[in-house]
C-alpha cells in the first residue's frame, strides 16, 4: 500500500506542476494572439491603402482588357 501512495503522490505532484505550468503561460497565448491580430490589421490596411491607389486600378484595368481581347 505504501508503494500506491508514493507512486501516486509522484503523479499528483507531476499533475500539480503541468497544471502550474499552464496556467503561467495562459496569459502569454492570449497577447502572442493580439500582436498577431494587430499585425494582420496592419499589413491588410497596407495592402488596401496599395490597391486603392490610381496606379494599381490602371494595372488591373489594363490586365483584364488584355485578358478579354479589348485593349
Amino acid at each position: 500500500m505504501r508503494a500506491v501512495r508514493q507512486r501516486w503522490g509522484g503523479v499528483r505532484a507531476s499533475m500539480v506542476r503541468r497544471a502550474r505550468t499552464l496556467r503561467r503561460e495562459a496569459g502569454m497565448a492570449t497577447a502572442e494572439y493580439a500582436i498577431g491580430t494587430v499585425a494582420a490589421a496592419s499589413i491588410a490596411s497596407v495592402l488596401l491603402w496599395i490597391l486603392k491607389s490610381d496606379w494599381v486600378r490602371e494595372l488591373v484595368a489594363d490586365l483584364i482588357r488584355k485578358a478579354l481581347g479589348l485593349g
